[in-house]
């Protein structure tokens, strides 16, 4: 059942990976999540990306949106590199294949949502072979 509530950005990941020849380097803070929160319908938080971090391509059921709030990067969809920055908005379409890159010599940090009820019915089905599983984020 939801109930309204707030939640906060702590300001650093408590997710992530650590693999350059993988799935990539970052890290995440899930916000709202239905196994975390009192919500439903909804999955958000912030991904996080060190100067040379990367999300590797990869695609998901779900549609996502992302909201990009600090630095500087690439977003890949479906082939084509897009530029993204401070209050750019971009939106992965069910099942596109997508990748982040930060460019910056800083932090790149975008708020994420999915239409989910939690973070754990996501599969990413990533595209190179390293990373071809089909396990949860």
């Amino acid at each position: 059942m939801s109930v309204p509530f707030v939640t906060h950005d702590a300001g650093a990941a408590s997710d992530g990976w650590a693999e350059p020849g993988g799935r990539g380097v970052l890290g995440w803070q899930t916000l709202i999540t239905g196994d975390l929160t009192p919500s439903e319908q909804l999955t958000a938080g912030i991904a996080i990306f060190e100067p040379g971090g990367f999300l590797a391509l990869h695609r998901h059921e779900p549609a996502e949106v992302y909201f990009i709030l600090e630095g500087t990067g690439i977003v890949t969809l479906d082939g084509v590199d897009h530029l993204v920055k401070p209050g750019d908005c971009v939106y992965v379409p069910p099942m596109a294949e997508h990748g982040v890159r930060n460019l910056d010599i800083g932090m790149l940090r975008f708020f994420y949502v999915f239409p989910t009820n939690s973070f754990a019915d996501i599969t990413y089905k990533f595209s190179h072979a390293a990373g071809a599983s089909t396990e949860p984020a």
